[in-house]
C-alpha cells in the first residue's frame, strides 16, 4: 500500500496539468501513487496523462464525465486510491519541492491522525507579483496530534480540499465523499471536519495554488450559487445528527454563513433577479439552524449576520451598495474622427445582425489563413450568413471577386464591427472593438507555437520590449469565446501563453485543410503560377523573423546553395510576412514567393522545405514531404526569443548547422531517406493531431450553426489521410 494517494482532476487544465504531475513524480519521497481523472479517453488531459502513464507505472488514468462535476472527479479518484492518505491536488496547481516528505515526517510524529491540515502558497498568475501564504487558523493544542474539540475554530470550512490530506480509511469508513454541485469545498470541509476524531497541522507550504487570471469558475454569476446553501444546509444537518457541542456547532454555523454572506454581498454572483431569493432562503436556514442563545459577532463584523437573521434584505442590499464604486462606462474607440467615434458608438446601441459575420487576417493583410479557409466553408454550410472580410487601405485587390470587405478604418468598418454577431480573426482586433454581450469571438490563430508567444515572452527582455502592453494584450484575450489549437502542444502552450476564460477548440486549423483536399491538378497549377520550372525540385525556404536583428536578413546564400545542390533544385523563397512588402528578392534560380497571397499555394508547390524555427514547418508536415532545419544560430535564438520546447529533440528532419552539410543533405538526396522520414513521423505525430482536412467544417458547423461537439465529424487517424500529392518529375 503506498503513503499517499494523489488524486488530479484535469478538466479545463489540459494545458498546466503536465506541470501538477511533472511537481508530484519529481518528489524525493517516492511512494505514492498519482491518480489523474480525465473527462474521457479522448479529452485533451487524456492524452497528456496516458503519456505519463506509459512512462511511470505510479500513474493511475481514471474517468469521470465533466457533467459530474469537481466532486465526482475527486469522488472517482478516491474510489481508484490504494494509499494510506489521500491528497487532493487540482490539475493547475503543484506540490512543492519536498511536501510529500514533510507530510511523512510530520504523520510519524502524529501517528494515523484523521485529517493533516496544512499551509499552502498562493501563486497569481502572474509571475512578477508576489505570492502570499494561507492555511489553518493558529492552534494552541497541547500534542502534535488533538481532538477537533480543542481547537473548535478549526472548522474546515473555508479551507480547500487540498489544503489537507486524509486517512483514507476515515473517509470510507465514515461513508464520506465529496458532494454534488458547485462550491464542494465548502461541503466537504465541513462533514470531514465533523467527522474527525484527531486531527494534526502541519505549518509548512505543501501545495502552491495558482490563482487564475480569470479568477475562481465559482465566482461566475448564475444559478448555482445556490448550491453554496444546499452545502451548507447539508453540514449543518450532519453536525446536528452528530450531536456536535455547543463549543464546535457555533464556530462551524459562523464560518457556513460567512461563506454565505459573502457570496450574497457580491454584486455580480448571484443574478439580480434571483437575489431576493437567496438571501431569504439564507434566513430561513439561518433560522432553522441557529443555535440557542447564539450572539453574532459583535461591531462590523457582526452587521450582516444581525440582519441576515432578521430576514432585513432590502437593509442588507443598501450596506453592501454603500462605497461600491459606479461601473464605468465603456470606453470609445480611438477613430480618426469624432463623427466615425459617434457613429460606432450609435452602432452599439443597436441590436447585433445575427448574420453578420466579420473577417479579418493578418491585421487586414488580405484574404488569407484561416479566416478566408473559414469564410469559404461558411458559404458553403451556412448560405445565411453574410461574410465581411476586413482589408487595410490598399489590400482591396486581394480579396476574391463576390466576397464582401470593408477598409480598416473607414465607417463601414466600423459599422459591421459593432453589429455582427460573430468575430473572427487570426491576430487581434483593434484594443477599441467592444465585446458586445452575445457577440461570440473566434481566434484561429496563424501557426503552431514553437516561439514563446504572449506573456511567455514578459521574461526575454529583447521580445518583450517590442510586445507593447501586456495589459492590453490580456484586454483583447478577454474578448475571445473560442480560441483554435491545431494539436494538444497548441492547447497548452494557449492557456499558459494567453490565459482567458475561452474554450479551446481543438479541431484544426482551417487553413491546412487544403494539404488534404488538392489533387495533382492544383498542385501543378500552382506550381505553374509561380514560375516553378517543368521537371524541377522546388524546395521552399522560409526562415523566420529574428527579433534582435532589424531587417530581413535570409541568413543563407541561395545562389550558393542552388550551385552546390545539383542542377535540378530551384528556391521558392518566402520572408516572414512582417517583409511581405519588401520588393522582389528573385534572380537565377530563386523565385521570391513572399508576397504571394497564400502560404498554403507556396507550401502545396514545394517538394522540400528548409526552414529554421518558423511555424511553417507545422503546417508542411502535413504533407508529409521532406524537411531539412537549418539550425545556424539555435542557442541564441533560444536565448533571445524564447521557445516552449527543444527543436533539437524533436526535429521534423535532418538538423543541419552549415551551408555546406545543408547542400549536401540535398546533393546526396538523403534529405528525403529513410532517416528523415522517421524523424518526420514522430513529428507529424505529436503536431498533426487535428489537421485532417475537415477542421472548417468542424469549425462552421459548432460555432456558426451551434451543433453540439458529439454531432460534428471525428478526426480522421493520422494513418488514414491522404496528403496532397507532390509534383511528379
Amino acid at each position: 500500500m503506498p503513503r499517499f494517494s494523489i488524486v488530479v482532476p484535469s478538466h479545463g487544465v489540459a494545458g498546466r496539468l503536465s506541470l501538477a504531475l511533472d511537481s508530484v513524480l519529481a518528489q524525493s519521497f517516492g511512494d505514492f501513487e498519482l491518480i489523474a481523472v480525465c473527462d474521457g479517453p479522448a479529452a485533451p488531459a487524456a492524452g497528456v496523462a496516458a503519456d505519463y502513464a506509459g512512462r511511470d507505472s505510479r500513474v493511475v488514468l481514471v474517468h469521470s464525465p465533466p457533467s459530474a462535476g469537481l466532486g465526482a472527479a475527486r469522488n472517482a479518484g478516491t474510489r481508484a486510491a490504494r494509499g494510506a492518505y489521500l491528497l487532493f491536488l487540482d490539475g493547475d496547481d503543484t506540490l512543492v519541492p519536498g511536501a510529500l516528505s514533510a507530510l511523512a515526517a510530520r504523520l510519524e510524529e502524529t501517528g494515523d491522525v484523521d485529517v493533516l491540515y496544512f499551509e499552502h502558497e498562493r501563486t497569481p498568475w502572474w509571475d512578477h507579483e508576489p505570492a502570499s501564504t494561507a492555511g489553518p487558523p493558529p492552534v494552541t493544542a497541547r500534542g502534535p496530534a488533538f481532538s477537533p474539540a480543542e481547537a473548535p475554530h478549526l472548522t474546515g470550512v473555508p479551507l480547500p480540499a487540498w489544503s489537507a490530506v486524509y486517512r483514507r480509511s476515515f473517509v470510507t469508513g465514515r461513508g464520506l465523499a465529496f458532494p454534488d454541485g458547485h462550491r464542494v469545498d465548502v461541503g466537504w470541509g465541513g462533514l470531514v471536519t465533523v467527522a474527525a476524531e484527531r486531527v494534526a497541522v502541519l505549518r509548512q507550504v505543501v501545495v502552491r495554488h495558482l490563482l487564475r487570471r480569470q479568477g475562481s469558475r465559482l465566482d461566475l454569476p448564475g444559478e448555482h450559487q445556490f448550491d453554496l446553501l444546499d452545502q451548507t444546509e447539508r453540514v449543518l444537518v450532519r453536525a446536528t445528527a452528530e450531536e456536535l457541542p455547543k463549543e464546535r456547532f457555533a464556530p462551524l454555523f459562523e464560518q457556513l454563513f460567512d461563506a454565505v454572506l459573502t457570496v450574497a454581498a457580491h454584486p455580480e454572483q448571484v443574478p439580480a433577479h434571483r437575489r431576493r431569493a437567496f438571501f431569504r432562503r439564507a434566513h430561513r436556514l439561518y433560522r432553522r439552524h441557529r443555535p440557542a442563545g447564539h450572539r453574532t459577532p459583535r461591531g462590523r463584523p457582526g452587521v450582516p449576520h444581525r440582519l441576515l437573521a432578521t430576514g432585513a434584505y432590502t437593509a442588507f442590499r443598501a450596506r453592501c451598495a454603500t462605497g461600491r464604486a459606479a461601473e464605468a462606462g465603456r470606453r470609445l474607440p480611438r477613430a480618426a474622427r469624432l463623427r466615425t467615434r459617434l457613429a460606432y458608438r450609435r452602432h452599439l446601441h443597436r441590436p447585433l445582425d445575427e448574420n453578420l459575420v466579420v473577417y479579418c487576417a493578418y491585421w487586414g493583410r488580405g484574404y488569407a489563413c484561416s479566416p478566408a479557409a473559414l469564410h469559404a466553408k461558411a458559404r458553403e454550410l451556412a448560405p445565411h450568413l453574410r461574410g465581411v472580410f476586413l482589408v487595410e487601405p490598399g489590400q482591396e485587390h486581394t480579396v476574391p471577386e463576390g466576397v464582401d470587405h470593408a477598409v480598416i478604418g473607414s465607417r463601414r468598418y466600423w459599422k459591421v464591427l459593432a453589429r455582427a454577431k460573430y468575430l473572427v480573426n487570426n491576430a487581434n482586433f483593434a484594443d477599441a472593438v467592444v465585446k458586445r454581450p452575445g457577440s461570440v469571438h473566434l481566434q484561429t490563430q496563424h501557426g503552431t507555437p514553437l516561439k514563446a508567444m504572449g506573456c511567455d515572452q514578459s521574461t526575454y527582455p529583447v521580445v518583450a520590449a517590442q510586445s507593447g502592453s501586456f495589459a492590453k494584450l490580456l484586454r483583447r484575450v478577454d474578448r475571445w469565446d473560442y480560441n483554435l489549437s491545431s494539436n494538444r502542444h497548441s492547447t497548452e502552450m494557449w492557456e499558459r501563453a494567453f490565459p482567458g476564460s475561452y474554450e479551446p477548440l481543438e479541431y484544426g486549423y482551417p487553413r491546412n485543410d487544403v494539404y488534404c483536399a488538392a489533387r495533382a491538378e492544383d498542385v501543378a497549377r500552382v506550381r505553374r503560377e509561380l514560375g516553378v520550372p517543368e521537371g524541377k525540385t522546388a524546395v521552399l525556404y522560409a526562415p523566420t523573423h529574428r527579433d534582435h536583428r532589424t531587417g530581413f536578413e535570409p541568413g543563407l546564400d541561395l545562389e550558393a546553395f542552388c550551385a552546390a545542390a545539383g542542377e535540378d533544385v530551384v528556391v521558392l523563397l518566402r520572408a516572414h510576412y512582417f517583409y511581405d512588402r519588401s520588393g522582389p528578392r528573385s534572380g537565377g534560380r530563386i523565385i521570391d514567393v513572399t508576397a504571394h497571397r497564400s502560404s498554403e499555394d507556396v507550401c502545396l508547390a514545394a517538394d522540400a522545405l528548409i526552414t529554421d524555427y518558423s511555424s511553417i514547418m507545422f503546417d508542411y508536415a502535413n504533407l508529409d514531404r521532406p524537411i531539412v532545419v537549418y539550425a545556424d544560430d539555435w542557442e541564441v535564438y533560444r536565448e533571445t526569443r524564447g521557445v516552449c520546447f527543444d527543436l533539437m529533440d524533436t526535429p521534423p528532419g535532418p538538423v543541419v548547422r552549415t551551408p555546406r552539410d545543408l547542400a549536401a543533405l540535398f546533393r546526396d538526396g538523403s534529405y528525403a531517406g529513410p532517416e528523415s522520414a522517421a524523424l518526420r513521423a514522430r513529428f507529424r505525430e505529436r503536431f498533426c493531431q487535428f489537421d485532417d482536412g475537415r477542421a472548417a467544417e468542424r469549425v462552421v458547423r459548432r460555432v456558426f450553426l451551434g451543433q453540439p461537439p458529439e454531432a460534428l465529424p471525428p478526426v480522421i487517424p493520422l494513418a488514414e489521410r491522404v496528403p496532397a500529392p507532390a509534383a511528379t518529375h
